[in-house]
């Protein structure tokens, strides 16, 4: 298994636990809704205060996203370069000089 693929693997199960953290989270604001009229019954700021575990899992996880997509990169361009896509070994081809007609 090569370290993209881990940091493939590792991008998503990070990216699944943050849709799980924000999903979680009651909103602060009434959104749409509220703006309409929707959310006569609510209070304008939504819940007083979210959870600090909350508030800090999601930013973590949001860094450690951003870390494991930069830290894939490199690794995908780290490679030797016979392994890119992006080589440019391939022999180039010459234009045929022409020669001065006599």
């Amino acid at each position: 298994m090569t370290q993209f693929s881990i940091f493939l693997i590792l991008i998503v199960f990070v990216a699944f636990l943050l849709v799980i953290v924000i999903m979680v989270q009651n909103p602060k604001g009434g959104g749409l809704s509220s703006t309409f009229g929707g959310g006569g019954g609510t209070q304008m700021g939504g819940v007083k205060k979210t959870t600090d575990f909350l508030d800090k899992s999601t930013w973590t996880l949001a860094v450690l996203l951003l870390a494991l997509i930069l830290l894939s990169n490199i690794s995908l361009f780290s490679g030797t370069a016979t392994d890119s896509f992006l080589d440019d070994t391939a022999p180039a081809t010459e234009l045929p000089t022409e020669t001065p007609a006599e």
